[in-house]
């Protein structure tokens, strides 16, 4: 996350103390979801994880009207004190084992923002208990867990919201209006990036419990205070390690590296305005070019995707030793449309024209105020749960983004290039 990053979800998550505004708007674009009798009834919300994003999410939800944080868990001992401390509740509950949440009567829905190898899981105990799900991205560490989370969710009544937040961008819903009316023209290139570069006794992903947090805290006051075995849950079974347990992010038994935590918000808000779902190949390279700090994932990553019968392709660049920047760009024959930043901190865009195309009339940008506000993506999945609609980041768009970010996982680690099999749903 680069610093304009950190700094616009903090600014977003200010804005939620303000959601009562948000609801307002939500309503005015969509009546049958927010009822005067639906909207004011309250849901009760347990939050499973309340480490770094864990602790965002718990703050937004404590804010927004109709909500009440009932319950938090975490395998940390400080962090379940963070999560009662800012669920402004003084009756939520705290539990080691988000089982023991899913038991409580009074949790009607539940917020999963743990480290990725427990997703699965949780997600699929959650569906059991009948509980409606927020997960953070990214949804799966591989197919087959994403086919086995699909599945369950699917077949049942839950409500699920995957965490990609750039979708509830008032502008980006003006591009894709823009992008489906064929202004653009054919669409041959999209371009995405990540990119930040910190000072070298910081290196990227070895924070302390926030993105801007590198005091260490002490570390045999750390280990008795976390349920070691519980937080390895799923993972292969290894002693104590203290840089595992504070930078998960760093290795491949927990996570997915530059593809599932970064990737996958690009390439999950291009298919949000593009809707071309899956592609059908992708190359990869990837690189520990500068962090050699025992982290196993790269710290540069570059992914070429192509949809062959749509003459596209979508590139993505990461480095976590550049500040270079890579908004969202879409390239179209007739013009192409620029967004001013990187997919979930967008607030803008601009077209610009082709040569041949500087006589038609075309919008030079985002019309602010033409398209009526957007919810926020948290009150998005809470106004779906009151009608039981279908969120923005649904199960088969979650599935979609787990396809897409792992084949260029594959592609990197086997150094070749993958291809969708569409009819096995398998990376070939």
């Amino acid at each position: 996350m680069d610093t304009n990053s950190t700094l616009n979800r903090r600014e977003f998550l200010r804005t939620t103390t303000r959601a009562a505004t948000t609801l307002t708007a939500a309503a005015s674009i969509a009546p049958a979801i927010l009822s005067a009798e639906s909207s004011t009834r309250t849901i009760g919300v347990g939050c499973i994880g309340i480490g770094t994003r864990g602790g965002d999410l718990i703050n937004l939800l404590a804010a927004t009207p109709g909500v009440k944080v009932v319950a938090v868990s975490d395998v940390y001992g400080p962090h379940r004190q963070k999560g009662l401390e800012r669920s402004r509740n003084p009756d939520a509950k705290a539990y080691e084992d988000y089982r023991d949440l899913l038991a409580d009567p009074t949790v009607e829905a539940v917020v999963i923002a743990t480290p990725d190898h427990w997703h699965c899981q949780m997600v699929l105990d959650a569906v059991k208990a009948g509980k409606d799900i927020y997960c953070e991205k990214g949804f799966a560490r591989t197919l087959e867990e994403a086919k086995q989370m699909r599945n369950a969710l699917k077949n049942s009544k839950v409500v699920f919201q995957l965490g990609h937040q750039a979708r509830q961008a008032t502008c980006a819903l003006q591009a894709k209006e823009i992008i489906a009316s064929g202004a653009l023209g054919p669409i041959t290139l999209v371009r995405t990036g990540r990119f930040k570069s910190t000072e070298p006794n910081h290196p990227n992903w070895r924070w302390y419990g926030y993105y801007d947090q590198w005091e260490r805290p002490d570390p045999e006051q750390v280990r008795r205070a976390v349920n070691w075995d519980l937080w390895l849950g799923p993972a292969p079974k290894i002693p104590w390690n203290e840089r595992h347990f504070w930078h998960w992010r760093c290795y491949y038994a927990y996570g997915t590296g530059y593809a599932g935590d970064l990737l996958s918000h690009e390439m999950d808000f291009v298919q949000y305005l593009l809707g071309h779902g899956i592609p059908d190949t992708c190359v990869c390279s990837g690189l520990i070019a500068l962090l050699r700090d025992d982290r196993e994932v790269p710290d540069t990553w570059v992914a070429a995707y192509q949809f062959e019968q749509l003459g596209r392709t979508v590139t993505f660049e990461g480095s976590m030793n550049s500040n270079d920047h890579q908004p969202v760009t879409i390239c179209g024959r007739d013009a192409t449309l620029r967004f001013d930043s990187i997919a979930h901190d967008v607030s803008a865009f601009e077209i610009i024209p082709t040569d041949h195309n500087r006589n038609n009339a075309l919008p030079k940008g985002y019309d602010r105020g033409k398209t009526p506000a957007q919810p926020n993506h948290m009150v998005d999945w809470l106004n779906c749960i009151r009608s039981r609609g279908t969120p923005k980041c649904s199960t088969d768009e979650a599935f979609i983004e787990t396809a897409t970010f792992l084949m260029s996982l594959k592609a990197q680690q086997e150094k070749r290039m993958v291809r969708w099999d569409r009819a096995h749903e398998q990376i070939v």
